[in-house]
């Protein structure tokens, strides 16, 4: 019998679920989860799957975090049972399918210092908390809820604080919007804007992209999913032509500001489905950053019509990732390699960046 001893239970809030395994052990059980998946979903014979990138801080490496909040006000997250679909706990105020939890060994430090100092009445009708930490452990707590009221707020410490609904966001307190800085570039990232939680593992993905694209002054690149700009940034000032595409309106916002230096950028803020198939532009290399549903099937045609001569697929799921790497297979790529990054250590979730050539 083998027997593992728990400092904390980490199935307990339904988060930490490799927290049990020694580091090494989890980067090889990733690998061979991402391995398994490309073999059995997407067909795939002998996936090229690289060496999966080591995180330097496999704790305390969030700058973003999401809470919960428990039908007494607690922070918390989401337990396991409740997202299985099994009775939500009924003890401790989880009442709600929240576990309300008293320590989080993943965020930054300047986030752990102040999330459990907030305080919450039952009843606020918040849906989620977020805390964000930018540059110089700035930070912006975030409160969204169904109701275009904001909720009364004390602020006693120096942060910034805004409401959500709706895509609609209200400033509380201090700035609409914080910086974040990757590889020495400082973005602007808003209460409603995505940005990766893992920034010494997101500039990672920029040095591979840029040590593995084949960009030049003639070239023209096409970052569909481009969010504020973290990929599109990097590939303008070696690019002849870069174009985004992106839904979101507070994302679009962002990017326009971050990319503000150049005049060879150009965005369309639409759905990827609505946008590539009446694109005039040929691209020679398109990067796709989706969520993790992955791919629409007419993004997957259309960018086959495009037939650009490489595409840099940053993928969240592997399932997804192996769906839209058989479908880009048939379609006359070749997948040449697929890298794995450690964006969440302690859990199983698997960021990867695959390379397919036409």
């Amino acid at each position: 019998f083998l027997f593992f001893v728990y400092p904390m239970n980490p199935r307990a809030c339904g988060v930490c679920h490799y927290q049990h395994l020694p580091y090494e052990k989890q980067l090889e059980a990733k690998t061979d989860s991402l391995i398994d998946q490309l073999k059995r979903i997407g067909k795939i014979g002998n996936p090229p799957v690289k060496p999966m990138v080591a995180c330097p801080n496999p704790w305390n490496y969030r700058n973003h975090v999401q809470f919960h909040l428990t039908e007494e006000g607690k922070l918390g997250y989401v337990s396991p049972l409740a997202l299985s679909g099994a009775p939500a706990q009924t003890k401790r105020g989880e009442g709600s399918g929240v576990r309300a939890i008293t320590e989080c060994h993943l965020p930054e430090p300047s986030i752990n210092d102040l999330w459990t100092q907030l305080e919450f009445e039952p009843g606020t009708g918040i849906e989620r908390v977020s805390l964000r930490a930018g540059m110089d452990e700035d930070l912006m707590l975030v409160l969204e809820s169904d109701s275009p009221e904001p909720p009364e707020l004390e602020i006693e410490a120096g942060i910034s604080a805004a409401h959500v609904c709706d895509g609609n966001t209200v400033v509380l307190a201090g700035s609409d919007h914080i910086l974040m800085r990757v590889l020495g570039r400082d973005f602007k990232v808003s209460a409603a804007s995505f940005f990766q939680v893992n920034t010494v593992m997101a500039e990672k993905m920029v040095e591979h992209l840029l040590a593995n694209l084949p960009i030049s002054p003639v070239a023209t690149a096409l970052d569909v999913y481009c969010g504020v700009g973290l990929f599109s940034a990097f590939l303008a000032p070696k690019c002849g032509r870069v174009i985004g595409i992106e839904s979101s309106e507070s994302a679009c916002e962002d990017f326009a500001v971050n990319l503000d230096e150049f005049d060879n950028v150009e965005l369309y803020e639409d759905e990827a489905e609505a946008v590539i198939p009446h694109l005039e532009a040929k691209p020679d290399v398109v990067v796709v950053d989706p969520p993790r549903a992955g791919l629409d099937k007419a993004v997957v045609d259309g960018i086959l019509k495009l037939s650009p001569s490489l595409i840099a697929y940053v993928s969240c799921d592997p399932s997804t990732l192996a769906r839209d790497a058989a479908r880009l297979i048939n379609g006359g790529y070749k997948l040449k390699e697929v890298t794995p990054f450690d964006l969440f250590p302690q859990t199983y979730h698997i960021e990867s960046i695959s390379i397919f050539e036409r």
